[in-house]
């Protein structure tokens, strides 16, 4: 255990170069465990990466790295990344190569073997059909094969063992054994066995290789949709306050004063220039002008975001059809595309619990497997005699064993799951995430901002005393504008959408907690409560069926007045979100209870509950107390997701099963989510829920077919049953099968 004094931890991650199995990833976790200073290791055998939490002030960097050098293996740091992808894709291109030349020099000696065909004419006493087998297999062997042979030579010098020493034990065997055949001329030779084994082995690493490669191409594109370039405004006179002065900066581009720069060199405070059919080059605020922006890479939403003056904008959006002037005001890793890259990129690392016992299973496996290979070896050749009899099954089960689908069962689902999530605004923290997602008993929602929009809207105006709608909400916009209320500005907004024109105002008056009152022409105006209205002898009998039925909707209802007699009755309410009602029945679908929390009043919570269709609700619940009730369904035996986004909810989604954060809310409850909504629409629940069944299923699924092709495989080997060509093709088809049932996942829906 790491003291709580120290305060220097910090957590890199690194690529780990040369890793063939599971086994090898559980031998350097082990290893980075092992070194002083070291607080947490995780190496993860899909992406080839080493995630490490230690202490500055006891081990360096340098050390971590050692200790996985020192195992045989060679590490790229994150500096190094983009060199470490040219040498991917020139590696990626040499296993093509390698396979291909040894898949074509394999073909001889094997068409030689099958048929027994020999030449008329022999060299040095052998027939010129035995050398072309044992020159063309031995080469294929032991030199396009080179690589699990030094792999084996790293290991035994370590005194462990792995993929490679399966490979390299079971091929040099059949290739051993065919020279010293040779050697004492008995003729049982297994050059081509030997040669078909190493080309089909490395034939599915190519494959293994490339396939990977698409599994965790969700980063990469993401890094791809971000701008290259931006149009920043110049500004080049020193005066502070026209540099600070937008519409002075702005005034400049009409003279073309403005230049294409490289978005790194972008700064927050640069006021850019996007016009339509550009991406926007990073976060910011619109400044000046009006467009509709395409979102859908950031929230999965297909149609465009409308934006005006003062609004946020992201980086790697689309301007489809108005210019826009933006204050930059993330830029660099601070930008929103830049947190949900490093979240899917740290969400592939992190293991999931059931990808824990796929590499212990996998760490202990080699030498287990070595142990059967000898035993068959000396059962065989008790039984019949005959060393050639006997090293046959041998090979095949060395070849068979190797446990490379079951390193490569979890890490792929999770990098197809978190890639298809991050497309669809779901942002999946860790595969963890995924595993809890799928046995989900009960969601809890939280109301405000998750359910329900999170601000007040006018949903009703009912007139009375023979007055027009547009009159009610004319006088009510202009005077509620003076007024900082929530409820004031739902009004003036209200306003603003039906384009009412607004009057001017004397004699306003803010009257805390009851309303507003003002002159405007020559009336005298009152817009606030019933209460306001008894204090001022306005009698409401006009509206009171209006008052009455807004209150049993759970709406604020505000009287308007004007010369004291009531002219209408406007009902503001916290309105649901359009998809709210479908999330909930789709939940009920998928056999999710459905519960509500809020600390809103009985009558409220009860109002919007029925209206959206959750039976079971938590109402005026203390903040410190939503995580409470959280444990109390936890203790009836439920695995709970909680739905939030403000800052009471962080306890409750730390100690929710599943903690699922809505991406508009706070960047505390952001933190505190295993899974964030970039959009804070409550069907994305559903389909967040939908994606970990459908990951998990696919995980269970390679699960299953590594554990069972392993089972049903070693003992037929073992018995003779097996050819170890026929086992090396089945054991790289196992590898490229598991990738293949993740990559279904991209054009699979539950």
């Amino acid at each position: 255990m790491m003291s709580s004094a120290h305060i220097s931890m910090k957590t890199i991650t690194f690529t780990i170069v040369g890793m063939h199995c599971a086994s090898c990833a559980v031998r350097n976790e082990e290893s980075l465990k092992k070194v002083n200073g070291v607080a947490n290791a995780s190496v993860n055998f899909g992406t080839h990466s080493a995630t490490v939490e230690f202490d500055e002030a006891v081990v360096a960097e340098k050390t971590l790295h050692d200790a996985v050098i020192k195992n045989g293996y060679k590490v790229f740091t994150e500096e190094m990344t983009r060199t470490h992808k040219e040498a991917a894709k020139k590696e990626l291109a040499l296993a093509r190569k390698r396979a291909l030349w040894a898949i074509f020099l394999s073909l001889p000696p094997v068409a030689l073997a099958m048929t027994g065909f020999a030449f008329p004419f022999g060299i040095a006493g052998y027939n010129t059909s035995i050398w072309i087998q044992a020159v063309l297999g031995s080469f294929v062997v032991l030199v396009l094969g080179r690589e699990f042979h030094a792999g084996m030579i790293r290991q035994a010098r370590m005194k462990a063992a792995n993929m490679d020493t399966l490979i390299s034990v079971g091929t040099l065997a059949a290739v051993g054994y065919s020279v010293w055949s040779l050697i004492v001329r008995e003729m049982h030779l297994y050059f081509e066995t030997g040669a078909v084994i190493t080309a089909l082995i490395l034939l599915g690493r190519y494959f293994e290789a490339k396939s990977r490669g698409q599994a965790s191409e969700a980063i990469e594109k993401l890094l791809q949709l971000g701008a290259k370039t931006a149009r920043r405004i110049k500004v080049r006179n020193s005066n502070i306050e026209i540099r600070n002065n937008i519409e002075a900066q702005i005034s400049n581009v009409q003279n073309e004063e403005y230049e294409d720069v490289p978005i790194e060199t972008v700064q927050v405070g640069d006021l850019l220039l996007v016009k339509p059919g550009e991406k926007i080059p990073t976060d910011g605020k619109v400044v000046k002008g009006e467009s509709s922006v395409d979102e859908s890479m950031l929230t999965g939403e297909s149609m465009p975001a409308g934006k005006k003056v003062g609004d946020e904008v992201f980086g790697a959006t689309i301007n489809v059809n108005g210019a826009l002037y933006i204050e930059a005001t993330k830029v660099g890793q601070e930008t929103a595309l830049a947190q949900i890259v490093k979240m899917v990129a740290e969400a592939q690392v992190k293991k999931a619990p059931i990808q824990k016992l796929a590499d212990k299973i996998s760490g202990i496996f080699v030498p287990i497997v070595l142990g059967i290979a000898i035993l068959t070896a000396v059962g065989w050749y008790l039984a019949t005699g005959d060393i050639a009899q006997s090293i046959i099954p041998a090979v095949a089960v060395l070849v068979i064993a190797c446990p490379c689908s079951l390193g490569l069962a979890t890490p792929t689902a999770i990098m197809v799951g978190t890639g298809l999530g991050a497309k669809r605004g779901i942002l999946i923290k860790n595969g963890e995430a995924l595993e809890k997602g799928k046995k989900i008993d009960v969601v809890m929602f939280d109301k405000t901002g998750t359910l329900t929009e999170g601000k007040p809207r006018v949903t009703d105006i009912v007139t009375c005393d023979g007055a027009a709608e547009d009159d009610v909400l004319r006088l009510a916009a202009s005077i509620e504008k003076l007024s900082e209320h929530p409820l004031a500005s739902a009004v003036f907004r209200a306003g603003e959408e039906k384009n009412i024109p607004l009057q001017e105002v004397h004699d306003f008056e803010n009257l805390a907690g009851r309303g507003v009152t003002g002159r405007i022409g020559g009336d005298a105006v009152v817009v606030g409560s019933a209460r306001l209205m008894q204090e001022r002898q306005i009698s409401t009998s006009v509206c009171e069926r209006a008052l009455e039925a807004l209150e049993k909707e759970a709406k604020t209802a505000i009287a308007v007045a004007k010369n004291d007699v009531v002219i209408g009755v406007i009902g503001i309410a916290d309105t649901l979100k359009t998809d709210a009602l479908e999330a909930v029945k789709k939940l009920r679908t998928l056999g999710i209870e459905t519960y509500m929390i809020t600390g809103d009043n009985k009558r409220t919570a009860g109002a919007i509950a029925s209206r959206v269709g959750i039976e079971k609700v938590f109402a005026e619940v203390l903040p410190q107390d939503k995580a409470e009730q959280v444990k109390s369904l936890q203790r009836e035996g439920l695995k709970v997701a909680f739905v939030g986004d403000g800052i009471n909810d962080a306890p409750a989604l730390v100690q929710a099963d599943l903690g699922i954060a809505v991406g508009t809310g706070t960047d505390i409850a952001i933190e505190a989510g295993n899974i964030v909504l970039v959009k804070g629409h409550p069907l994305k629940v559903v389909e967040a829920l939908t994606l970990a069944r459908l990951t998990f299923k696919t995980i269970r699924q390679n699960m299953f077919w590594a554990f069972f092709y392993n089972v049903v495989a070693l003992p037929l080997a073992a018995f003779g049953l097996l050819n170890p060509m026929i086992a090396a093709g089945a054991m790289a088809f196992s590898s490229v099968s598991v990738v293949g049932n993740s990559l279904r996942m991209k054009r699979r829906r539950e």
